[in-house]
Parts: structure tokens; sequence; C-alpha cells
């Protein structure tokens, strides 16, 4: 069983680890809160965006394995504008420090369940340990050991199993979509699309893709040609990553509206509130599990973070990259990781609310992500740039919705907002 249960382990790629990375601290808080403001009413987001989020991370996948290129490498190479690329660059940071901020936050608020001291001083400890993780220690090992972390999102999908459902509507909740243009509901959807479909991944995983297979040379000293095989086995480890991904949503959604919402608690604001969906499995150690799921997928997501920011900065300005280098042979890319994930901690000393802070994140990531799937579907079409492995029809419609579905949903809630 060991054996076979390595074996499986050993298949995962980069997919699986965006995947989990996807269901980081800001989408824990997000999920919580559709789920105790609405109920099960937004379960059917759970099941539209596992397509969409497969599709456009398959692309990522693809356009990295075929060009040897990051995202931002191809924008540069295939669309001449010096402003757009740096506009692209600047955005990602931007989003992605704030993201780190929210994430370190709510890690810290979460620990403070359990270790009772100043959370600004467990933010410094948590953000030290993962600059010295990804400083020295190589991308083999960091990538392995990412893994394992995704156990501790299981909790969430063994806390809807266990807690009292009504299953019933549960079923009409998941296939029949419920929305009304009213601020909140529309807000909660941009959210939640762009906490799954999140721009940081998309960097993460056409980088990711480059950097394994240029690993698979270095320890096989042959160049890898792509095949279909090989693209089969890409678009299935993303798909099992999207699948995990939408599995914990779709738990911790339910998990909320069968524990928070059904008790009156509508509005997450504390950890301690956030804890109390995993009661009905962990009881007392709920706030151990609830901070275990935080942590973890904060160590997870922060290095996916930071890192993407650096793959896209790195290639802007032609600089080596990847987590295979030392520092001294990449400077740059590291020093946007540290840089990234310091500003990230002084953002903790503005005293935000960390739960509200890793929710609005996720919004800031639903606005900007349009922008950038309308790239990914330009390069993915490009002959010049992928010649024979270009989208098929299916993956442009899942692609071109999913484009039209988050515009859509990014204009209305900028018309409510505003007007």
């Amino acid at each position: 069983m060991r054996k076979k249960l390595k074996k499986i382990f050993s298949k995962f790629g980069p997919g699986i680890i965006t995947g989990a990375s996807d269901d980081d601290p800001s989408g824990i808080a997000t999920y919580s809160q559709a789920g105790a403001s609405q109920g099960y009413a937004l379960l059917w987001t759970a099941l539209l965006t596992f397509p969409l989020m497969a599709a456009i991370q398959e692309m990522c996948a693809r356009i990295g394995i075929v060009t040897g290129k990051g995202l931002a490498g191809n924008i540069k190479a295939h669309y001449k504008s010096k402003i757009l690329l740096y506009f692209l660059a600047l955005l990602l940071i931007v989003s992605n420090t704030i993201n780190i901020g929210a994430d370190l936050a709510g890690m810290a608020a979460a620990t403070r369940l359990l270790i009772p001291i100043n959370q600004l001083l467990i933010a410094v400890v948590i953000t030290a340990l993962i600059i010295i993780l990804l400083l020295y220690f190589p991308y083999k090992i960091i990538a392995s050991n990412l893994k394992w972390l995704t156990f501790a999102l299981f909790a969430y999908i063994a806390s809807a199993l266990v807690t009292q459902q009504d299953w019933v509507n549960i079923l009409v909740s998941t296939v029949v979509p419920s929305i009304s243009l009213n601020k909140e509901l529309i807000t909660l959807v941009v959210a939640i699309l762009g906490t799954t479909i999140s721009p940081y991944l998309f960097f993460w995983q056409t980088s990711a893709e480059v950097e394994e297979i240029k690993e698979e040379q270095r320890e096989k000293h042959i160049k890898i040609i792509v095949t279909k095989h090989e693209l089969k086995q890409v678009a299935e480890d993303v798909g099992l990553g999207m699948l995990f991904s939408n599995l914990v949503m779709f738990a911790i959604i339910a998990t909320t509206a069968s524990t928070l919402f059904r008790f009156g608690i509508n509005e997450i604001t504390t950890a301690d509130q956030a804890a109390k969906a995993l009661e009905p499995i962990a009881g007392r150690l709920s706030s151990f599990l609830f901070t275990i799921g935080i942590v973890g997928t904060g160590m997870l997501a922060i290095p996916v973070l930071a890192g993407s920011a650096a793959y896209a900065v790195s290639e802007v300005f032609g600089a080596k990259e990847g987590l295979t280098k030392s520092f001294r042979q990449a400077k740059l890319f590291y020093a946007v990781i540290i840089l990234s994930t310091f500003v990230g901690l002084l953002i903790n000393l503005l005293n935000l609310n960390p739960f509200k802070t890793l929710f609005y994140t996720a919004v800031i990531y639903g606005l900007i992500s349009p922008i950038l799937i309308l790239f990914i579907l330009l390069l993915a079409n490009n002959s010049k740039v992928m010649g024979k492995y270009k989208n098929n029809a299916v993956t442009n419609v899942l692609g071109g919705f999913t484009l039209l579905l988050m515009s859509a949903a990014a204009v209305t809630f900028l018309i409510l907002t505003f007007f």
C-alpha cells in the first residue's frame, strides 16, 4: 500500500500544487463567507468553476510546455508593447503582495487561537520561515513537500460529510443557479470567481511546467520532446488539481451553510467564528484543525504567490529565474520573492481585519483576471506560438465562456458599487 501511494503521489506535478494553493486562506475565507451569508445558495459556483478553471490552467500549462517560456515571457515575445507588459507585471505584483499580506494576517489570527501571543510576531516568524525555505532548499524538495500540505484541506471534506446536511437542498442548489442583482451577492460571486480562477495561478502554472521540464532535462541529460502523451499527462494532472480544489470549495460552503448560517452567524470577522464550522467533526479541537488548515494552505500558497510574481518580473527584464537556481544565479528572481513577502508582512501593520482583507483580495482578483484570460486565449490560439498544439474547439468554448462570465461579473460589480 505504501509503495502504491508513493507511486500515485510521484505522478502529481504542478497541477496538484496549483489546485491546493488555490484553496489558500483567501479562498477559505471567501467560501466560508459565501456559506455563512447565503447558506447553500452559491454551491452551484463550485460545479460551474471546475471545468472553467481546469480549461484555463490547462492552457497555461500547455503554453509553458510548448514554448519553454512563462506567461510573461510569451507576452513579451509576441506583444511588443512595453507599457502593456509593465502594466500586467505591476498588476500581478501589487495584487499578489496584498494577497500575501492578507494570507499572513489570516495565518497569524488562526495561530493565535492556539498560541496566545502577538499576531504580528506570529506573522514575522511565518515570513522568516517561508523566505528561509525558499532560499536554502532546492525546488524538487520544496515541490515534493508542498504536495503533502494538501492533506490539511481534507478536514473540510470530512466535516461536510459528518455534519447534518439537507442533501436535497444541496443537490438543487448545486445544479440550479440562484442569483439576483444585489450588491452583496454579486460581490460574493466576483470574489468566488477571483479566488478560484486567480491571476497568480496562471503565471505559476506556466512557469512551474517550464521548471519541471528543465529539471527533467538536467537529470536525464536529454532534451524532452513535447508529445501528445505528455500533454495528456499534464492535462490530467491539472484536472486532478482543479477537481481537488473545487471539492474543498464545495465542502467549505456546505459546511459553513449547515453550521454558521443555520445558527445565524452570517458574517465572519474573526478566526474563532470561522473555526466553528469544524466543530461537528472536531469539537473542542476545531480551533486546532482550523489553524492547521489555514497555516498549511498559507505555507503552500505564499511561495506560489511570491514565486509567480518573481517569474513574471524576471521574464520582463530578461533575468535568470527559477527555484532550481541559487540566489547568486538568480538575484532578481529571489529579490522579488523576498521583497513581495516582506511588503506583505508590512501590510499587517495597518491593523486591518484579517478575514475581511482575505475576502476583498479575492474581489480584486475577480476584477483583474479577465484581462489576463484574454491574453491566455490569444496565445493559446496563435499558431506561431503553439504550432499544432493550439486550442481545440472545446477548450475555446470553455475559455471564451470564462472570459465573458468573469467580465460580466466584474462590470456588474463596478456598476452596482459606483452607481
